[in-house]
């Protein structure tokens, strides 16, 4: 069952080109069984109809706090919310929020609401990069709001770069995990990584064959891109090394890789000085020794391809791994999945081993969910079922954070 499924949300709709996705947001939450209460700036009217949203939420369009049927709406919604998600939050919503500008309904709410609150921005790439943005961005953060987006891609106007609303799917499953960790003494109200950092990979490796083909998997690089989050929720200062382009949140350091070798690079830059690192990442085992200057044409017959192993980058963390530090594998097995991760947990010198079954379903890949064992070097094992995988983020970092006091590893602020 969704954590959506009875809460009341208030869905904000700012005045972007990317109003239209509210309307796959609106539709997927209450799909999911949440109450949502739709509210339109009257900039996003210009984008879509209230009709539309109208028909598709628990309740009609709000737009105006001058509604004689209801005196003060804005208390009213405030109050009576669970969770109040923006999407798309423009440059101006975000600037109004940050510094108490309450000048229409959903400036209101924001201010009158004790509820977790989820912002999407969206917004054209130089707005995004722009430094009152980043700074607006920077203080809702520290407060406590919860961001997901803004992606990469295709913009208005043909323009490509950062500032791209995530993808409905994304949203939601932001305000699964939001939802997942609002009640007293849960873990996302935790700050038990202050001063700690966390390094993660996450995603498939990509090994060229020619300029169009390459060796892959089909890691989607999502448990990865969950753990990221969840330890920056938790206070952690955050590297996530990806192959992917999905969303992440404000506060993450991204760097973006393709291959096993450039995976490793970026890793080993920052490894020594991590206090958890957690490879999340499916590293190719092998790469092409070379890589052809031209697309391979069929007519030319099937190609020989040599390969060669790529670097161990799990063993070579192993052998090198600093006094106090706690070093997370994850193993995608297929059969004997418990004797398997326990040999990888002793021949890479991790100090925990996540292992699940991909041949299970809903489990790993493409999925929202998973189903994992987590493995101490103690033999000691913790089996999560299956579950978001925001919530089995949790349950590996709550293992790391026992590990790491184990180790006795210093806060970074006090070394």
């Amino acid at each position: 069952m969704s954590t959506l499924t009875g809460r009341r949300v208030v869905l904000g709709v700012c005045g972007g080109i990317a109003a239209y996705k509210a309307v796959e947001v609106c539709r997927r939450m209450v799909d999911a069984g949440a109450h949502v209460v739709p509210v339109m700036t009257s900039g996003a009217s210009h984008f879509i109809g209230e009709t539309t949203l109208s028909a598709l939420a628990s309740e009609p369009v709000r737009r105006t706090l001058w509604d004689e049927s209801d005196p003060i709406p804005h208390t009213r919604l405030g109050q009576g919310a669970d969770l109040v998600v923006v999407a798309p939050a423009t440059a101006r919503l975000l600037s109004a929020y940050a510094h108490g500008y309450s000048h229409d309904l959903l400036t209101n709410v924001l201010i009158a609401t004790r509820a977790p609150v989820l912002v999407c921005p969206a917004m054209h790439t130089e707005m995004w990069e722009h430094p009152s943005v980043r700074d607006n961005m920077a203080l809702l953060v520290s407060r406590g709001t919860h961001v997901v987006g803004p992606a990469s891609g295709r913009l208005a106007g043909g323009d490509v770069g950062a500032g791209r609303l995530a993808d409905p799917e994304e949203i939601v499953a932001a305000a699964e995990a939001v939802l997942a960790g609002v009640g007293e003494g849960s873990p996302s109200r935790r700050r038990d990584l202050d001063g700690v950092r966390v390094l993660v990979t996450a995603g498939g490796t990509r090994e060229p064959i020619d300029p169009v083909r390459f060796i892959g998997n089909r890691s989607s690089g999502k448990q990865g891109h969950a753990i990221a989050e969840e330890a920056a929720a938790r206070g952690a200062s955050v590297t996530l090394v990806t192959t992917t382009d999905l969303a992440v949140p404000a506060g993450i350091e991204r760097v973006r890789v393709d291959t096993a070798a450039e995976m490793h690079r970026a890793v080993a830059a920052v490894a020594p000085s991590a206090g958890v690192v957690v490879m999340a990442a499916a590293v190719a085992d092998f790469t092409p020794v070379s890589v052809a200057p031209g697309k391979l044409k069929k007519r030319d017959g099937v190609p020989a391809v040599e390969l060669t192993p790529t670097v161990d980058i799990l063993a070579a963390l192993g052998a090198a791994k600093p006094a106090g530090q706690v070093l997370v594998g994850f193993a995608a097995e297929t059969a004997d999945v418990a004797a398997n991760a326990a040999d990888k947990l002793r021949a890479k010198n991790a100090d925990l081993l996540v292992a699940n079954d991909v041949g299970a379903p809903s489990v790993g890949f493409e999925h929202d969910t998973n189903e994992v064992l987590i493995l101490e070097r103690s033999g000691e094992q913790h089996h999560v079922p299956l579950a978001h995988k925001r919530d089995v983020a949790r349950a590996v970092l709550d293992q790391a954070i026992v590990a790491l006091h184990r180790a006795g590893r210093p806060d970074e602020e006090n070394q």
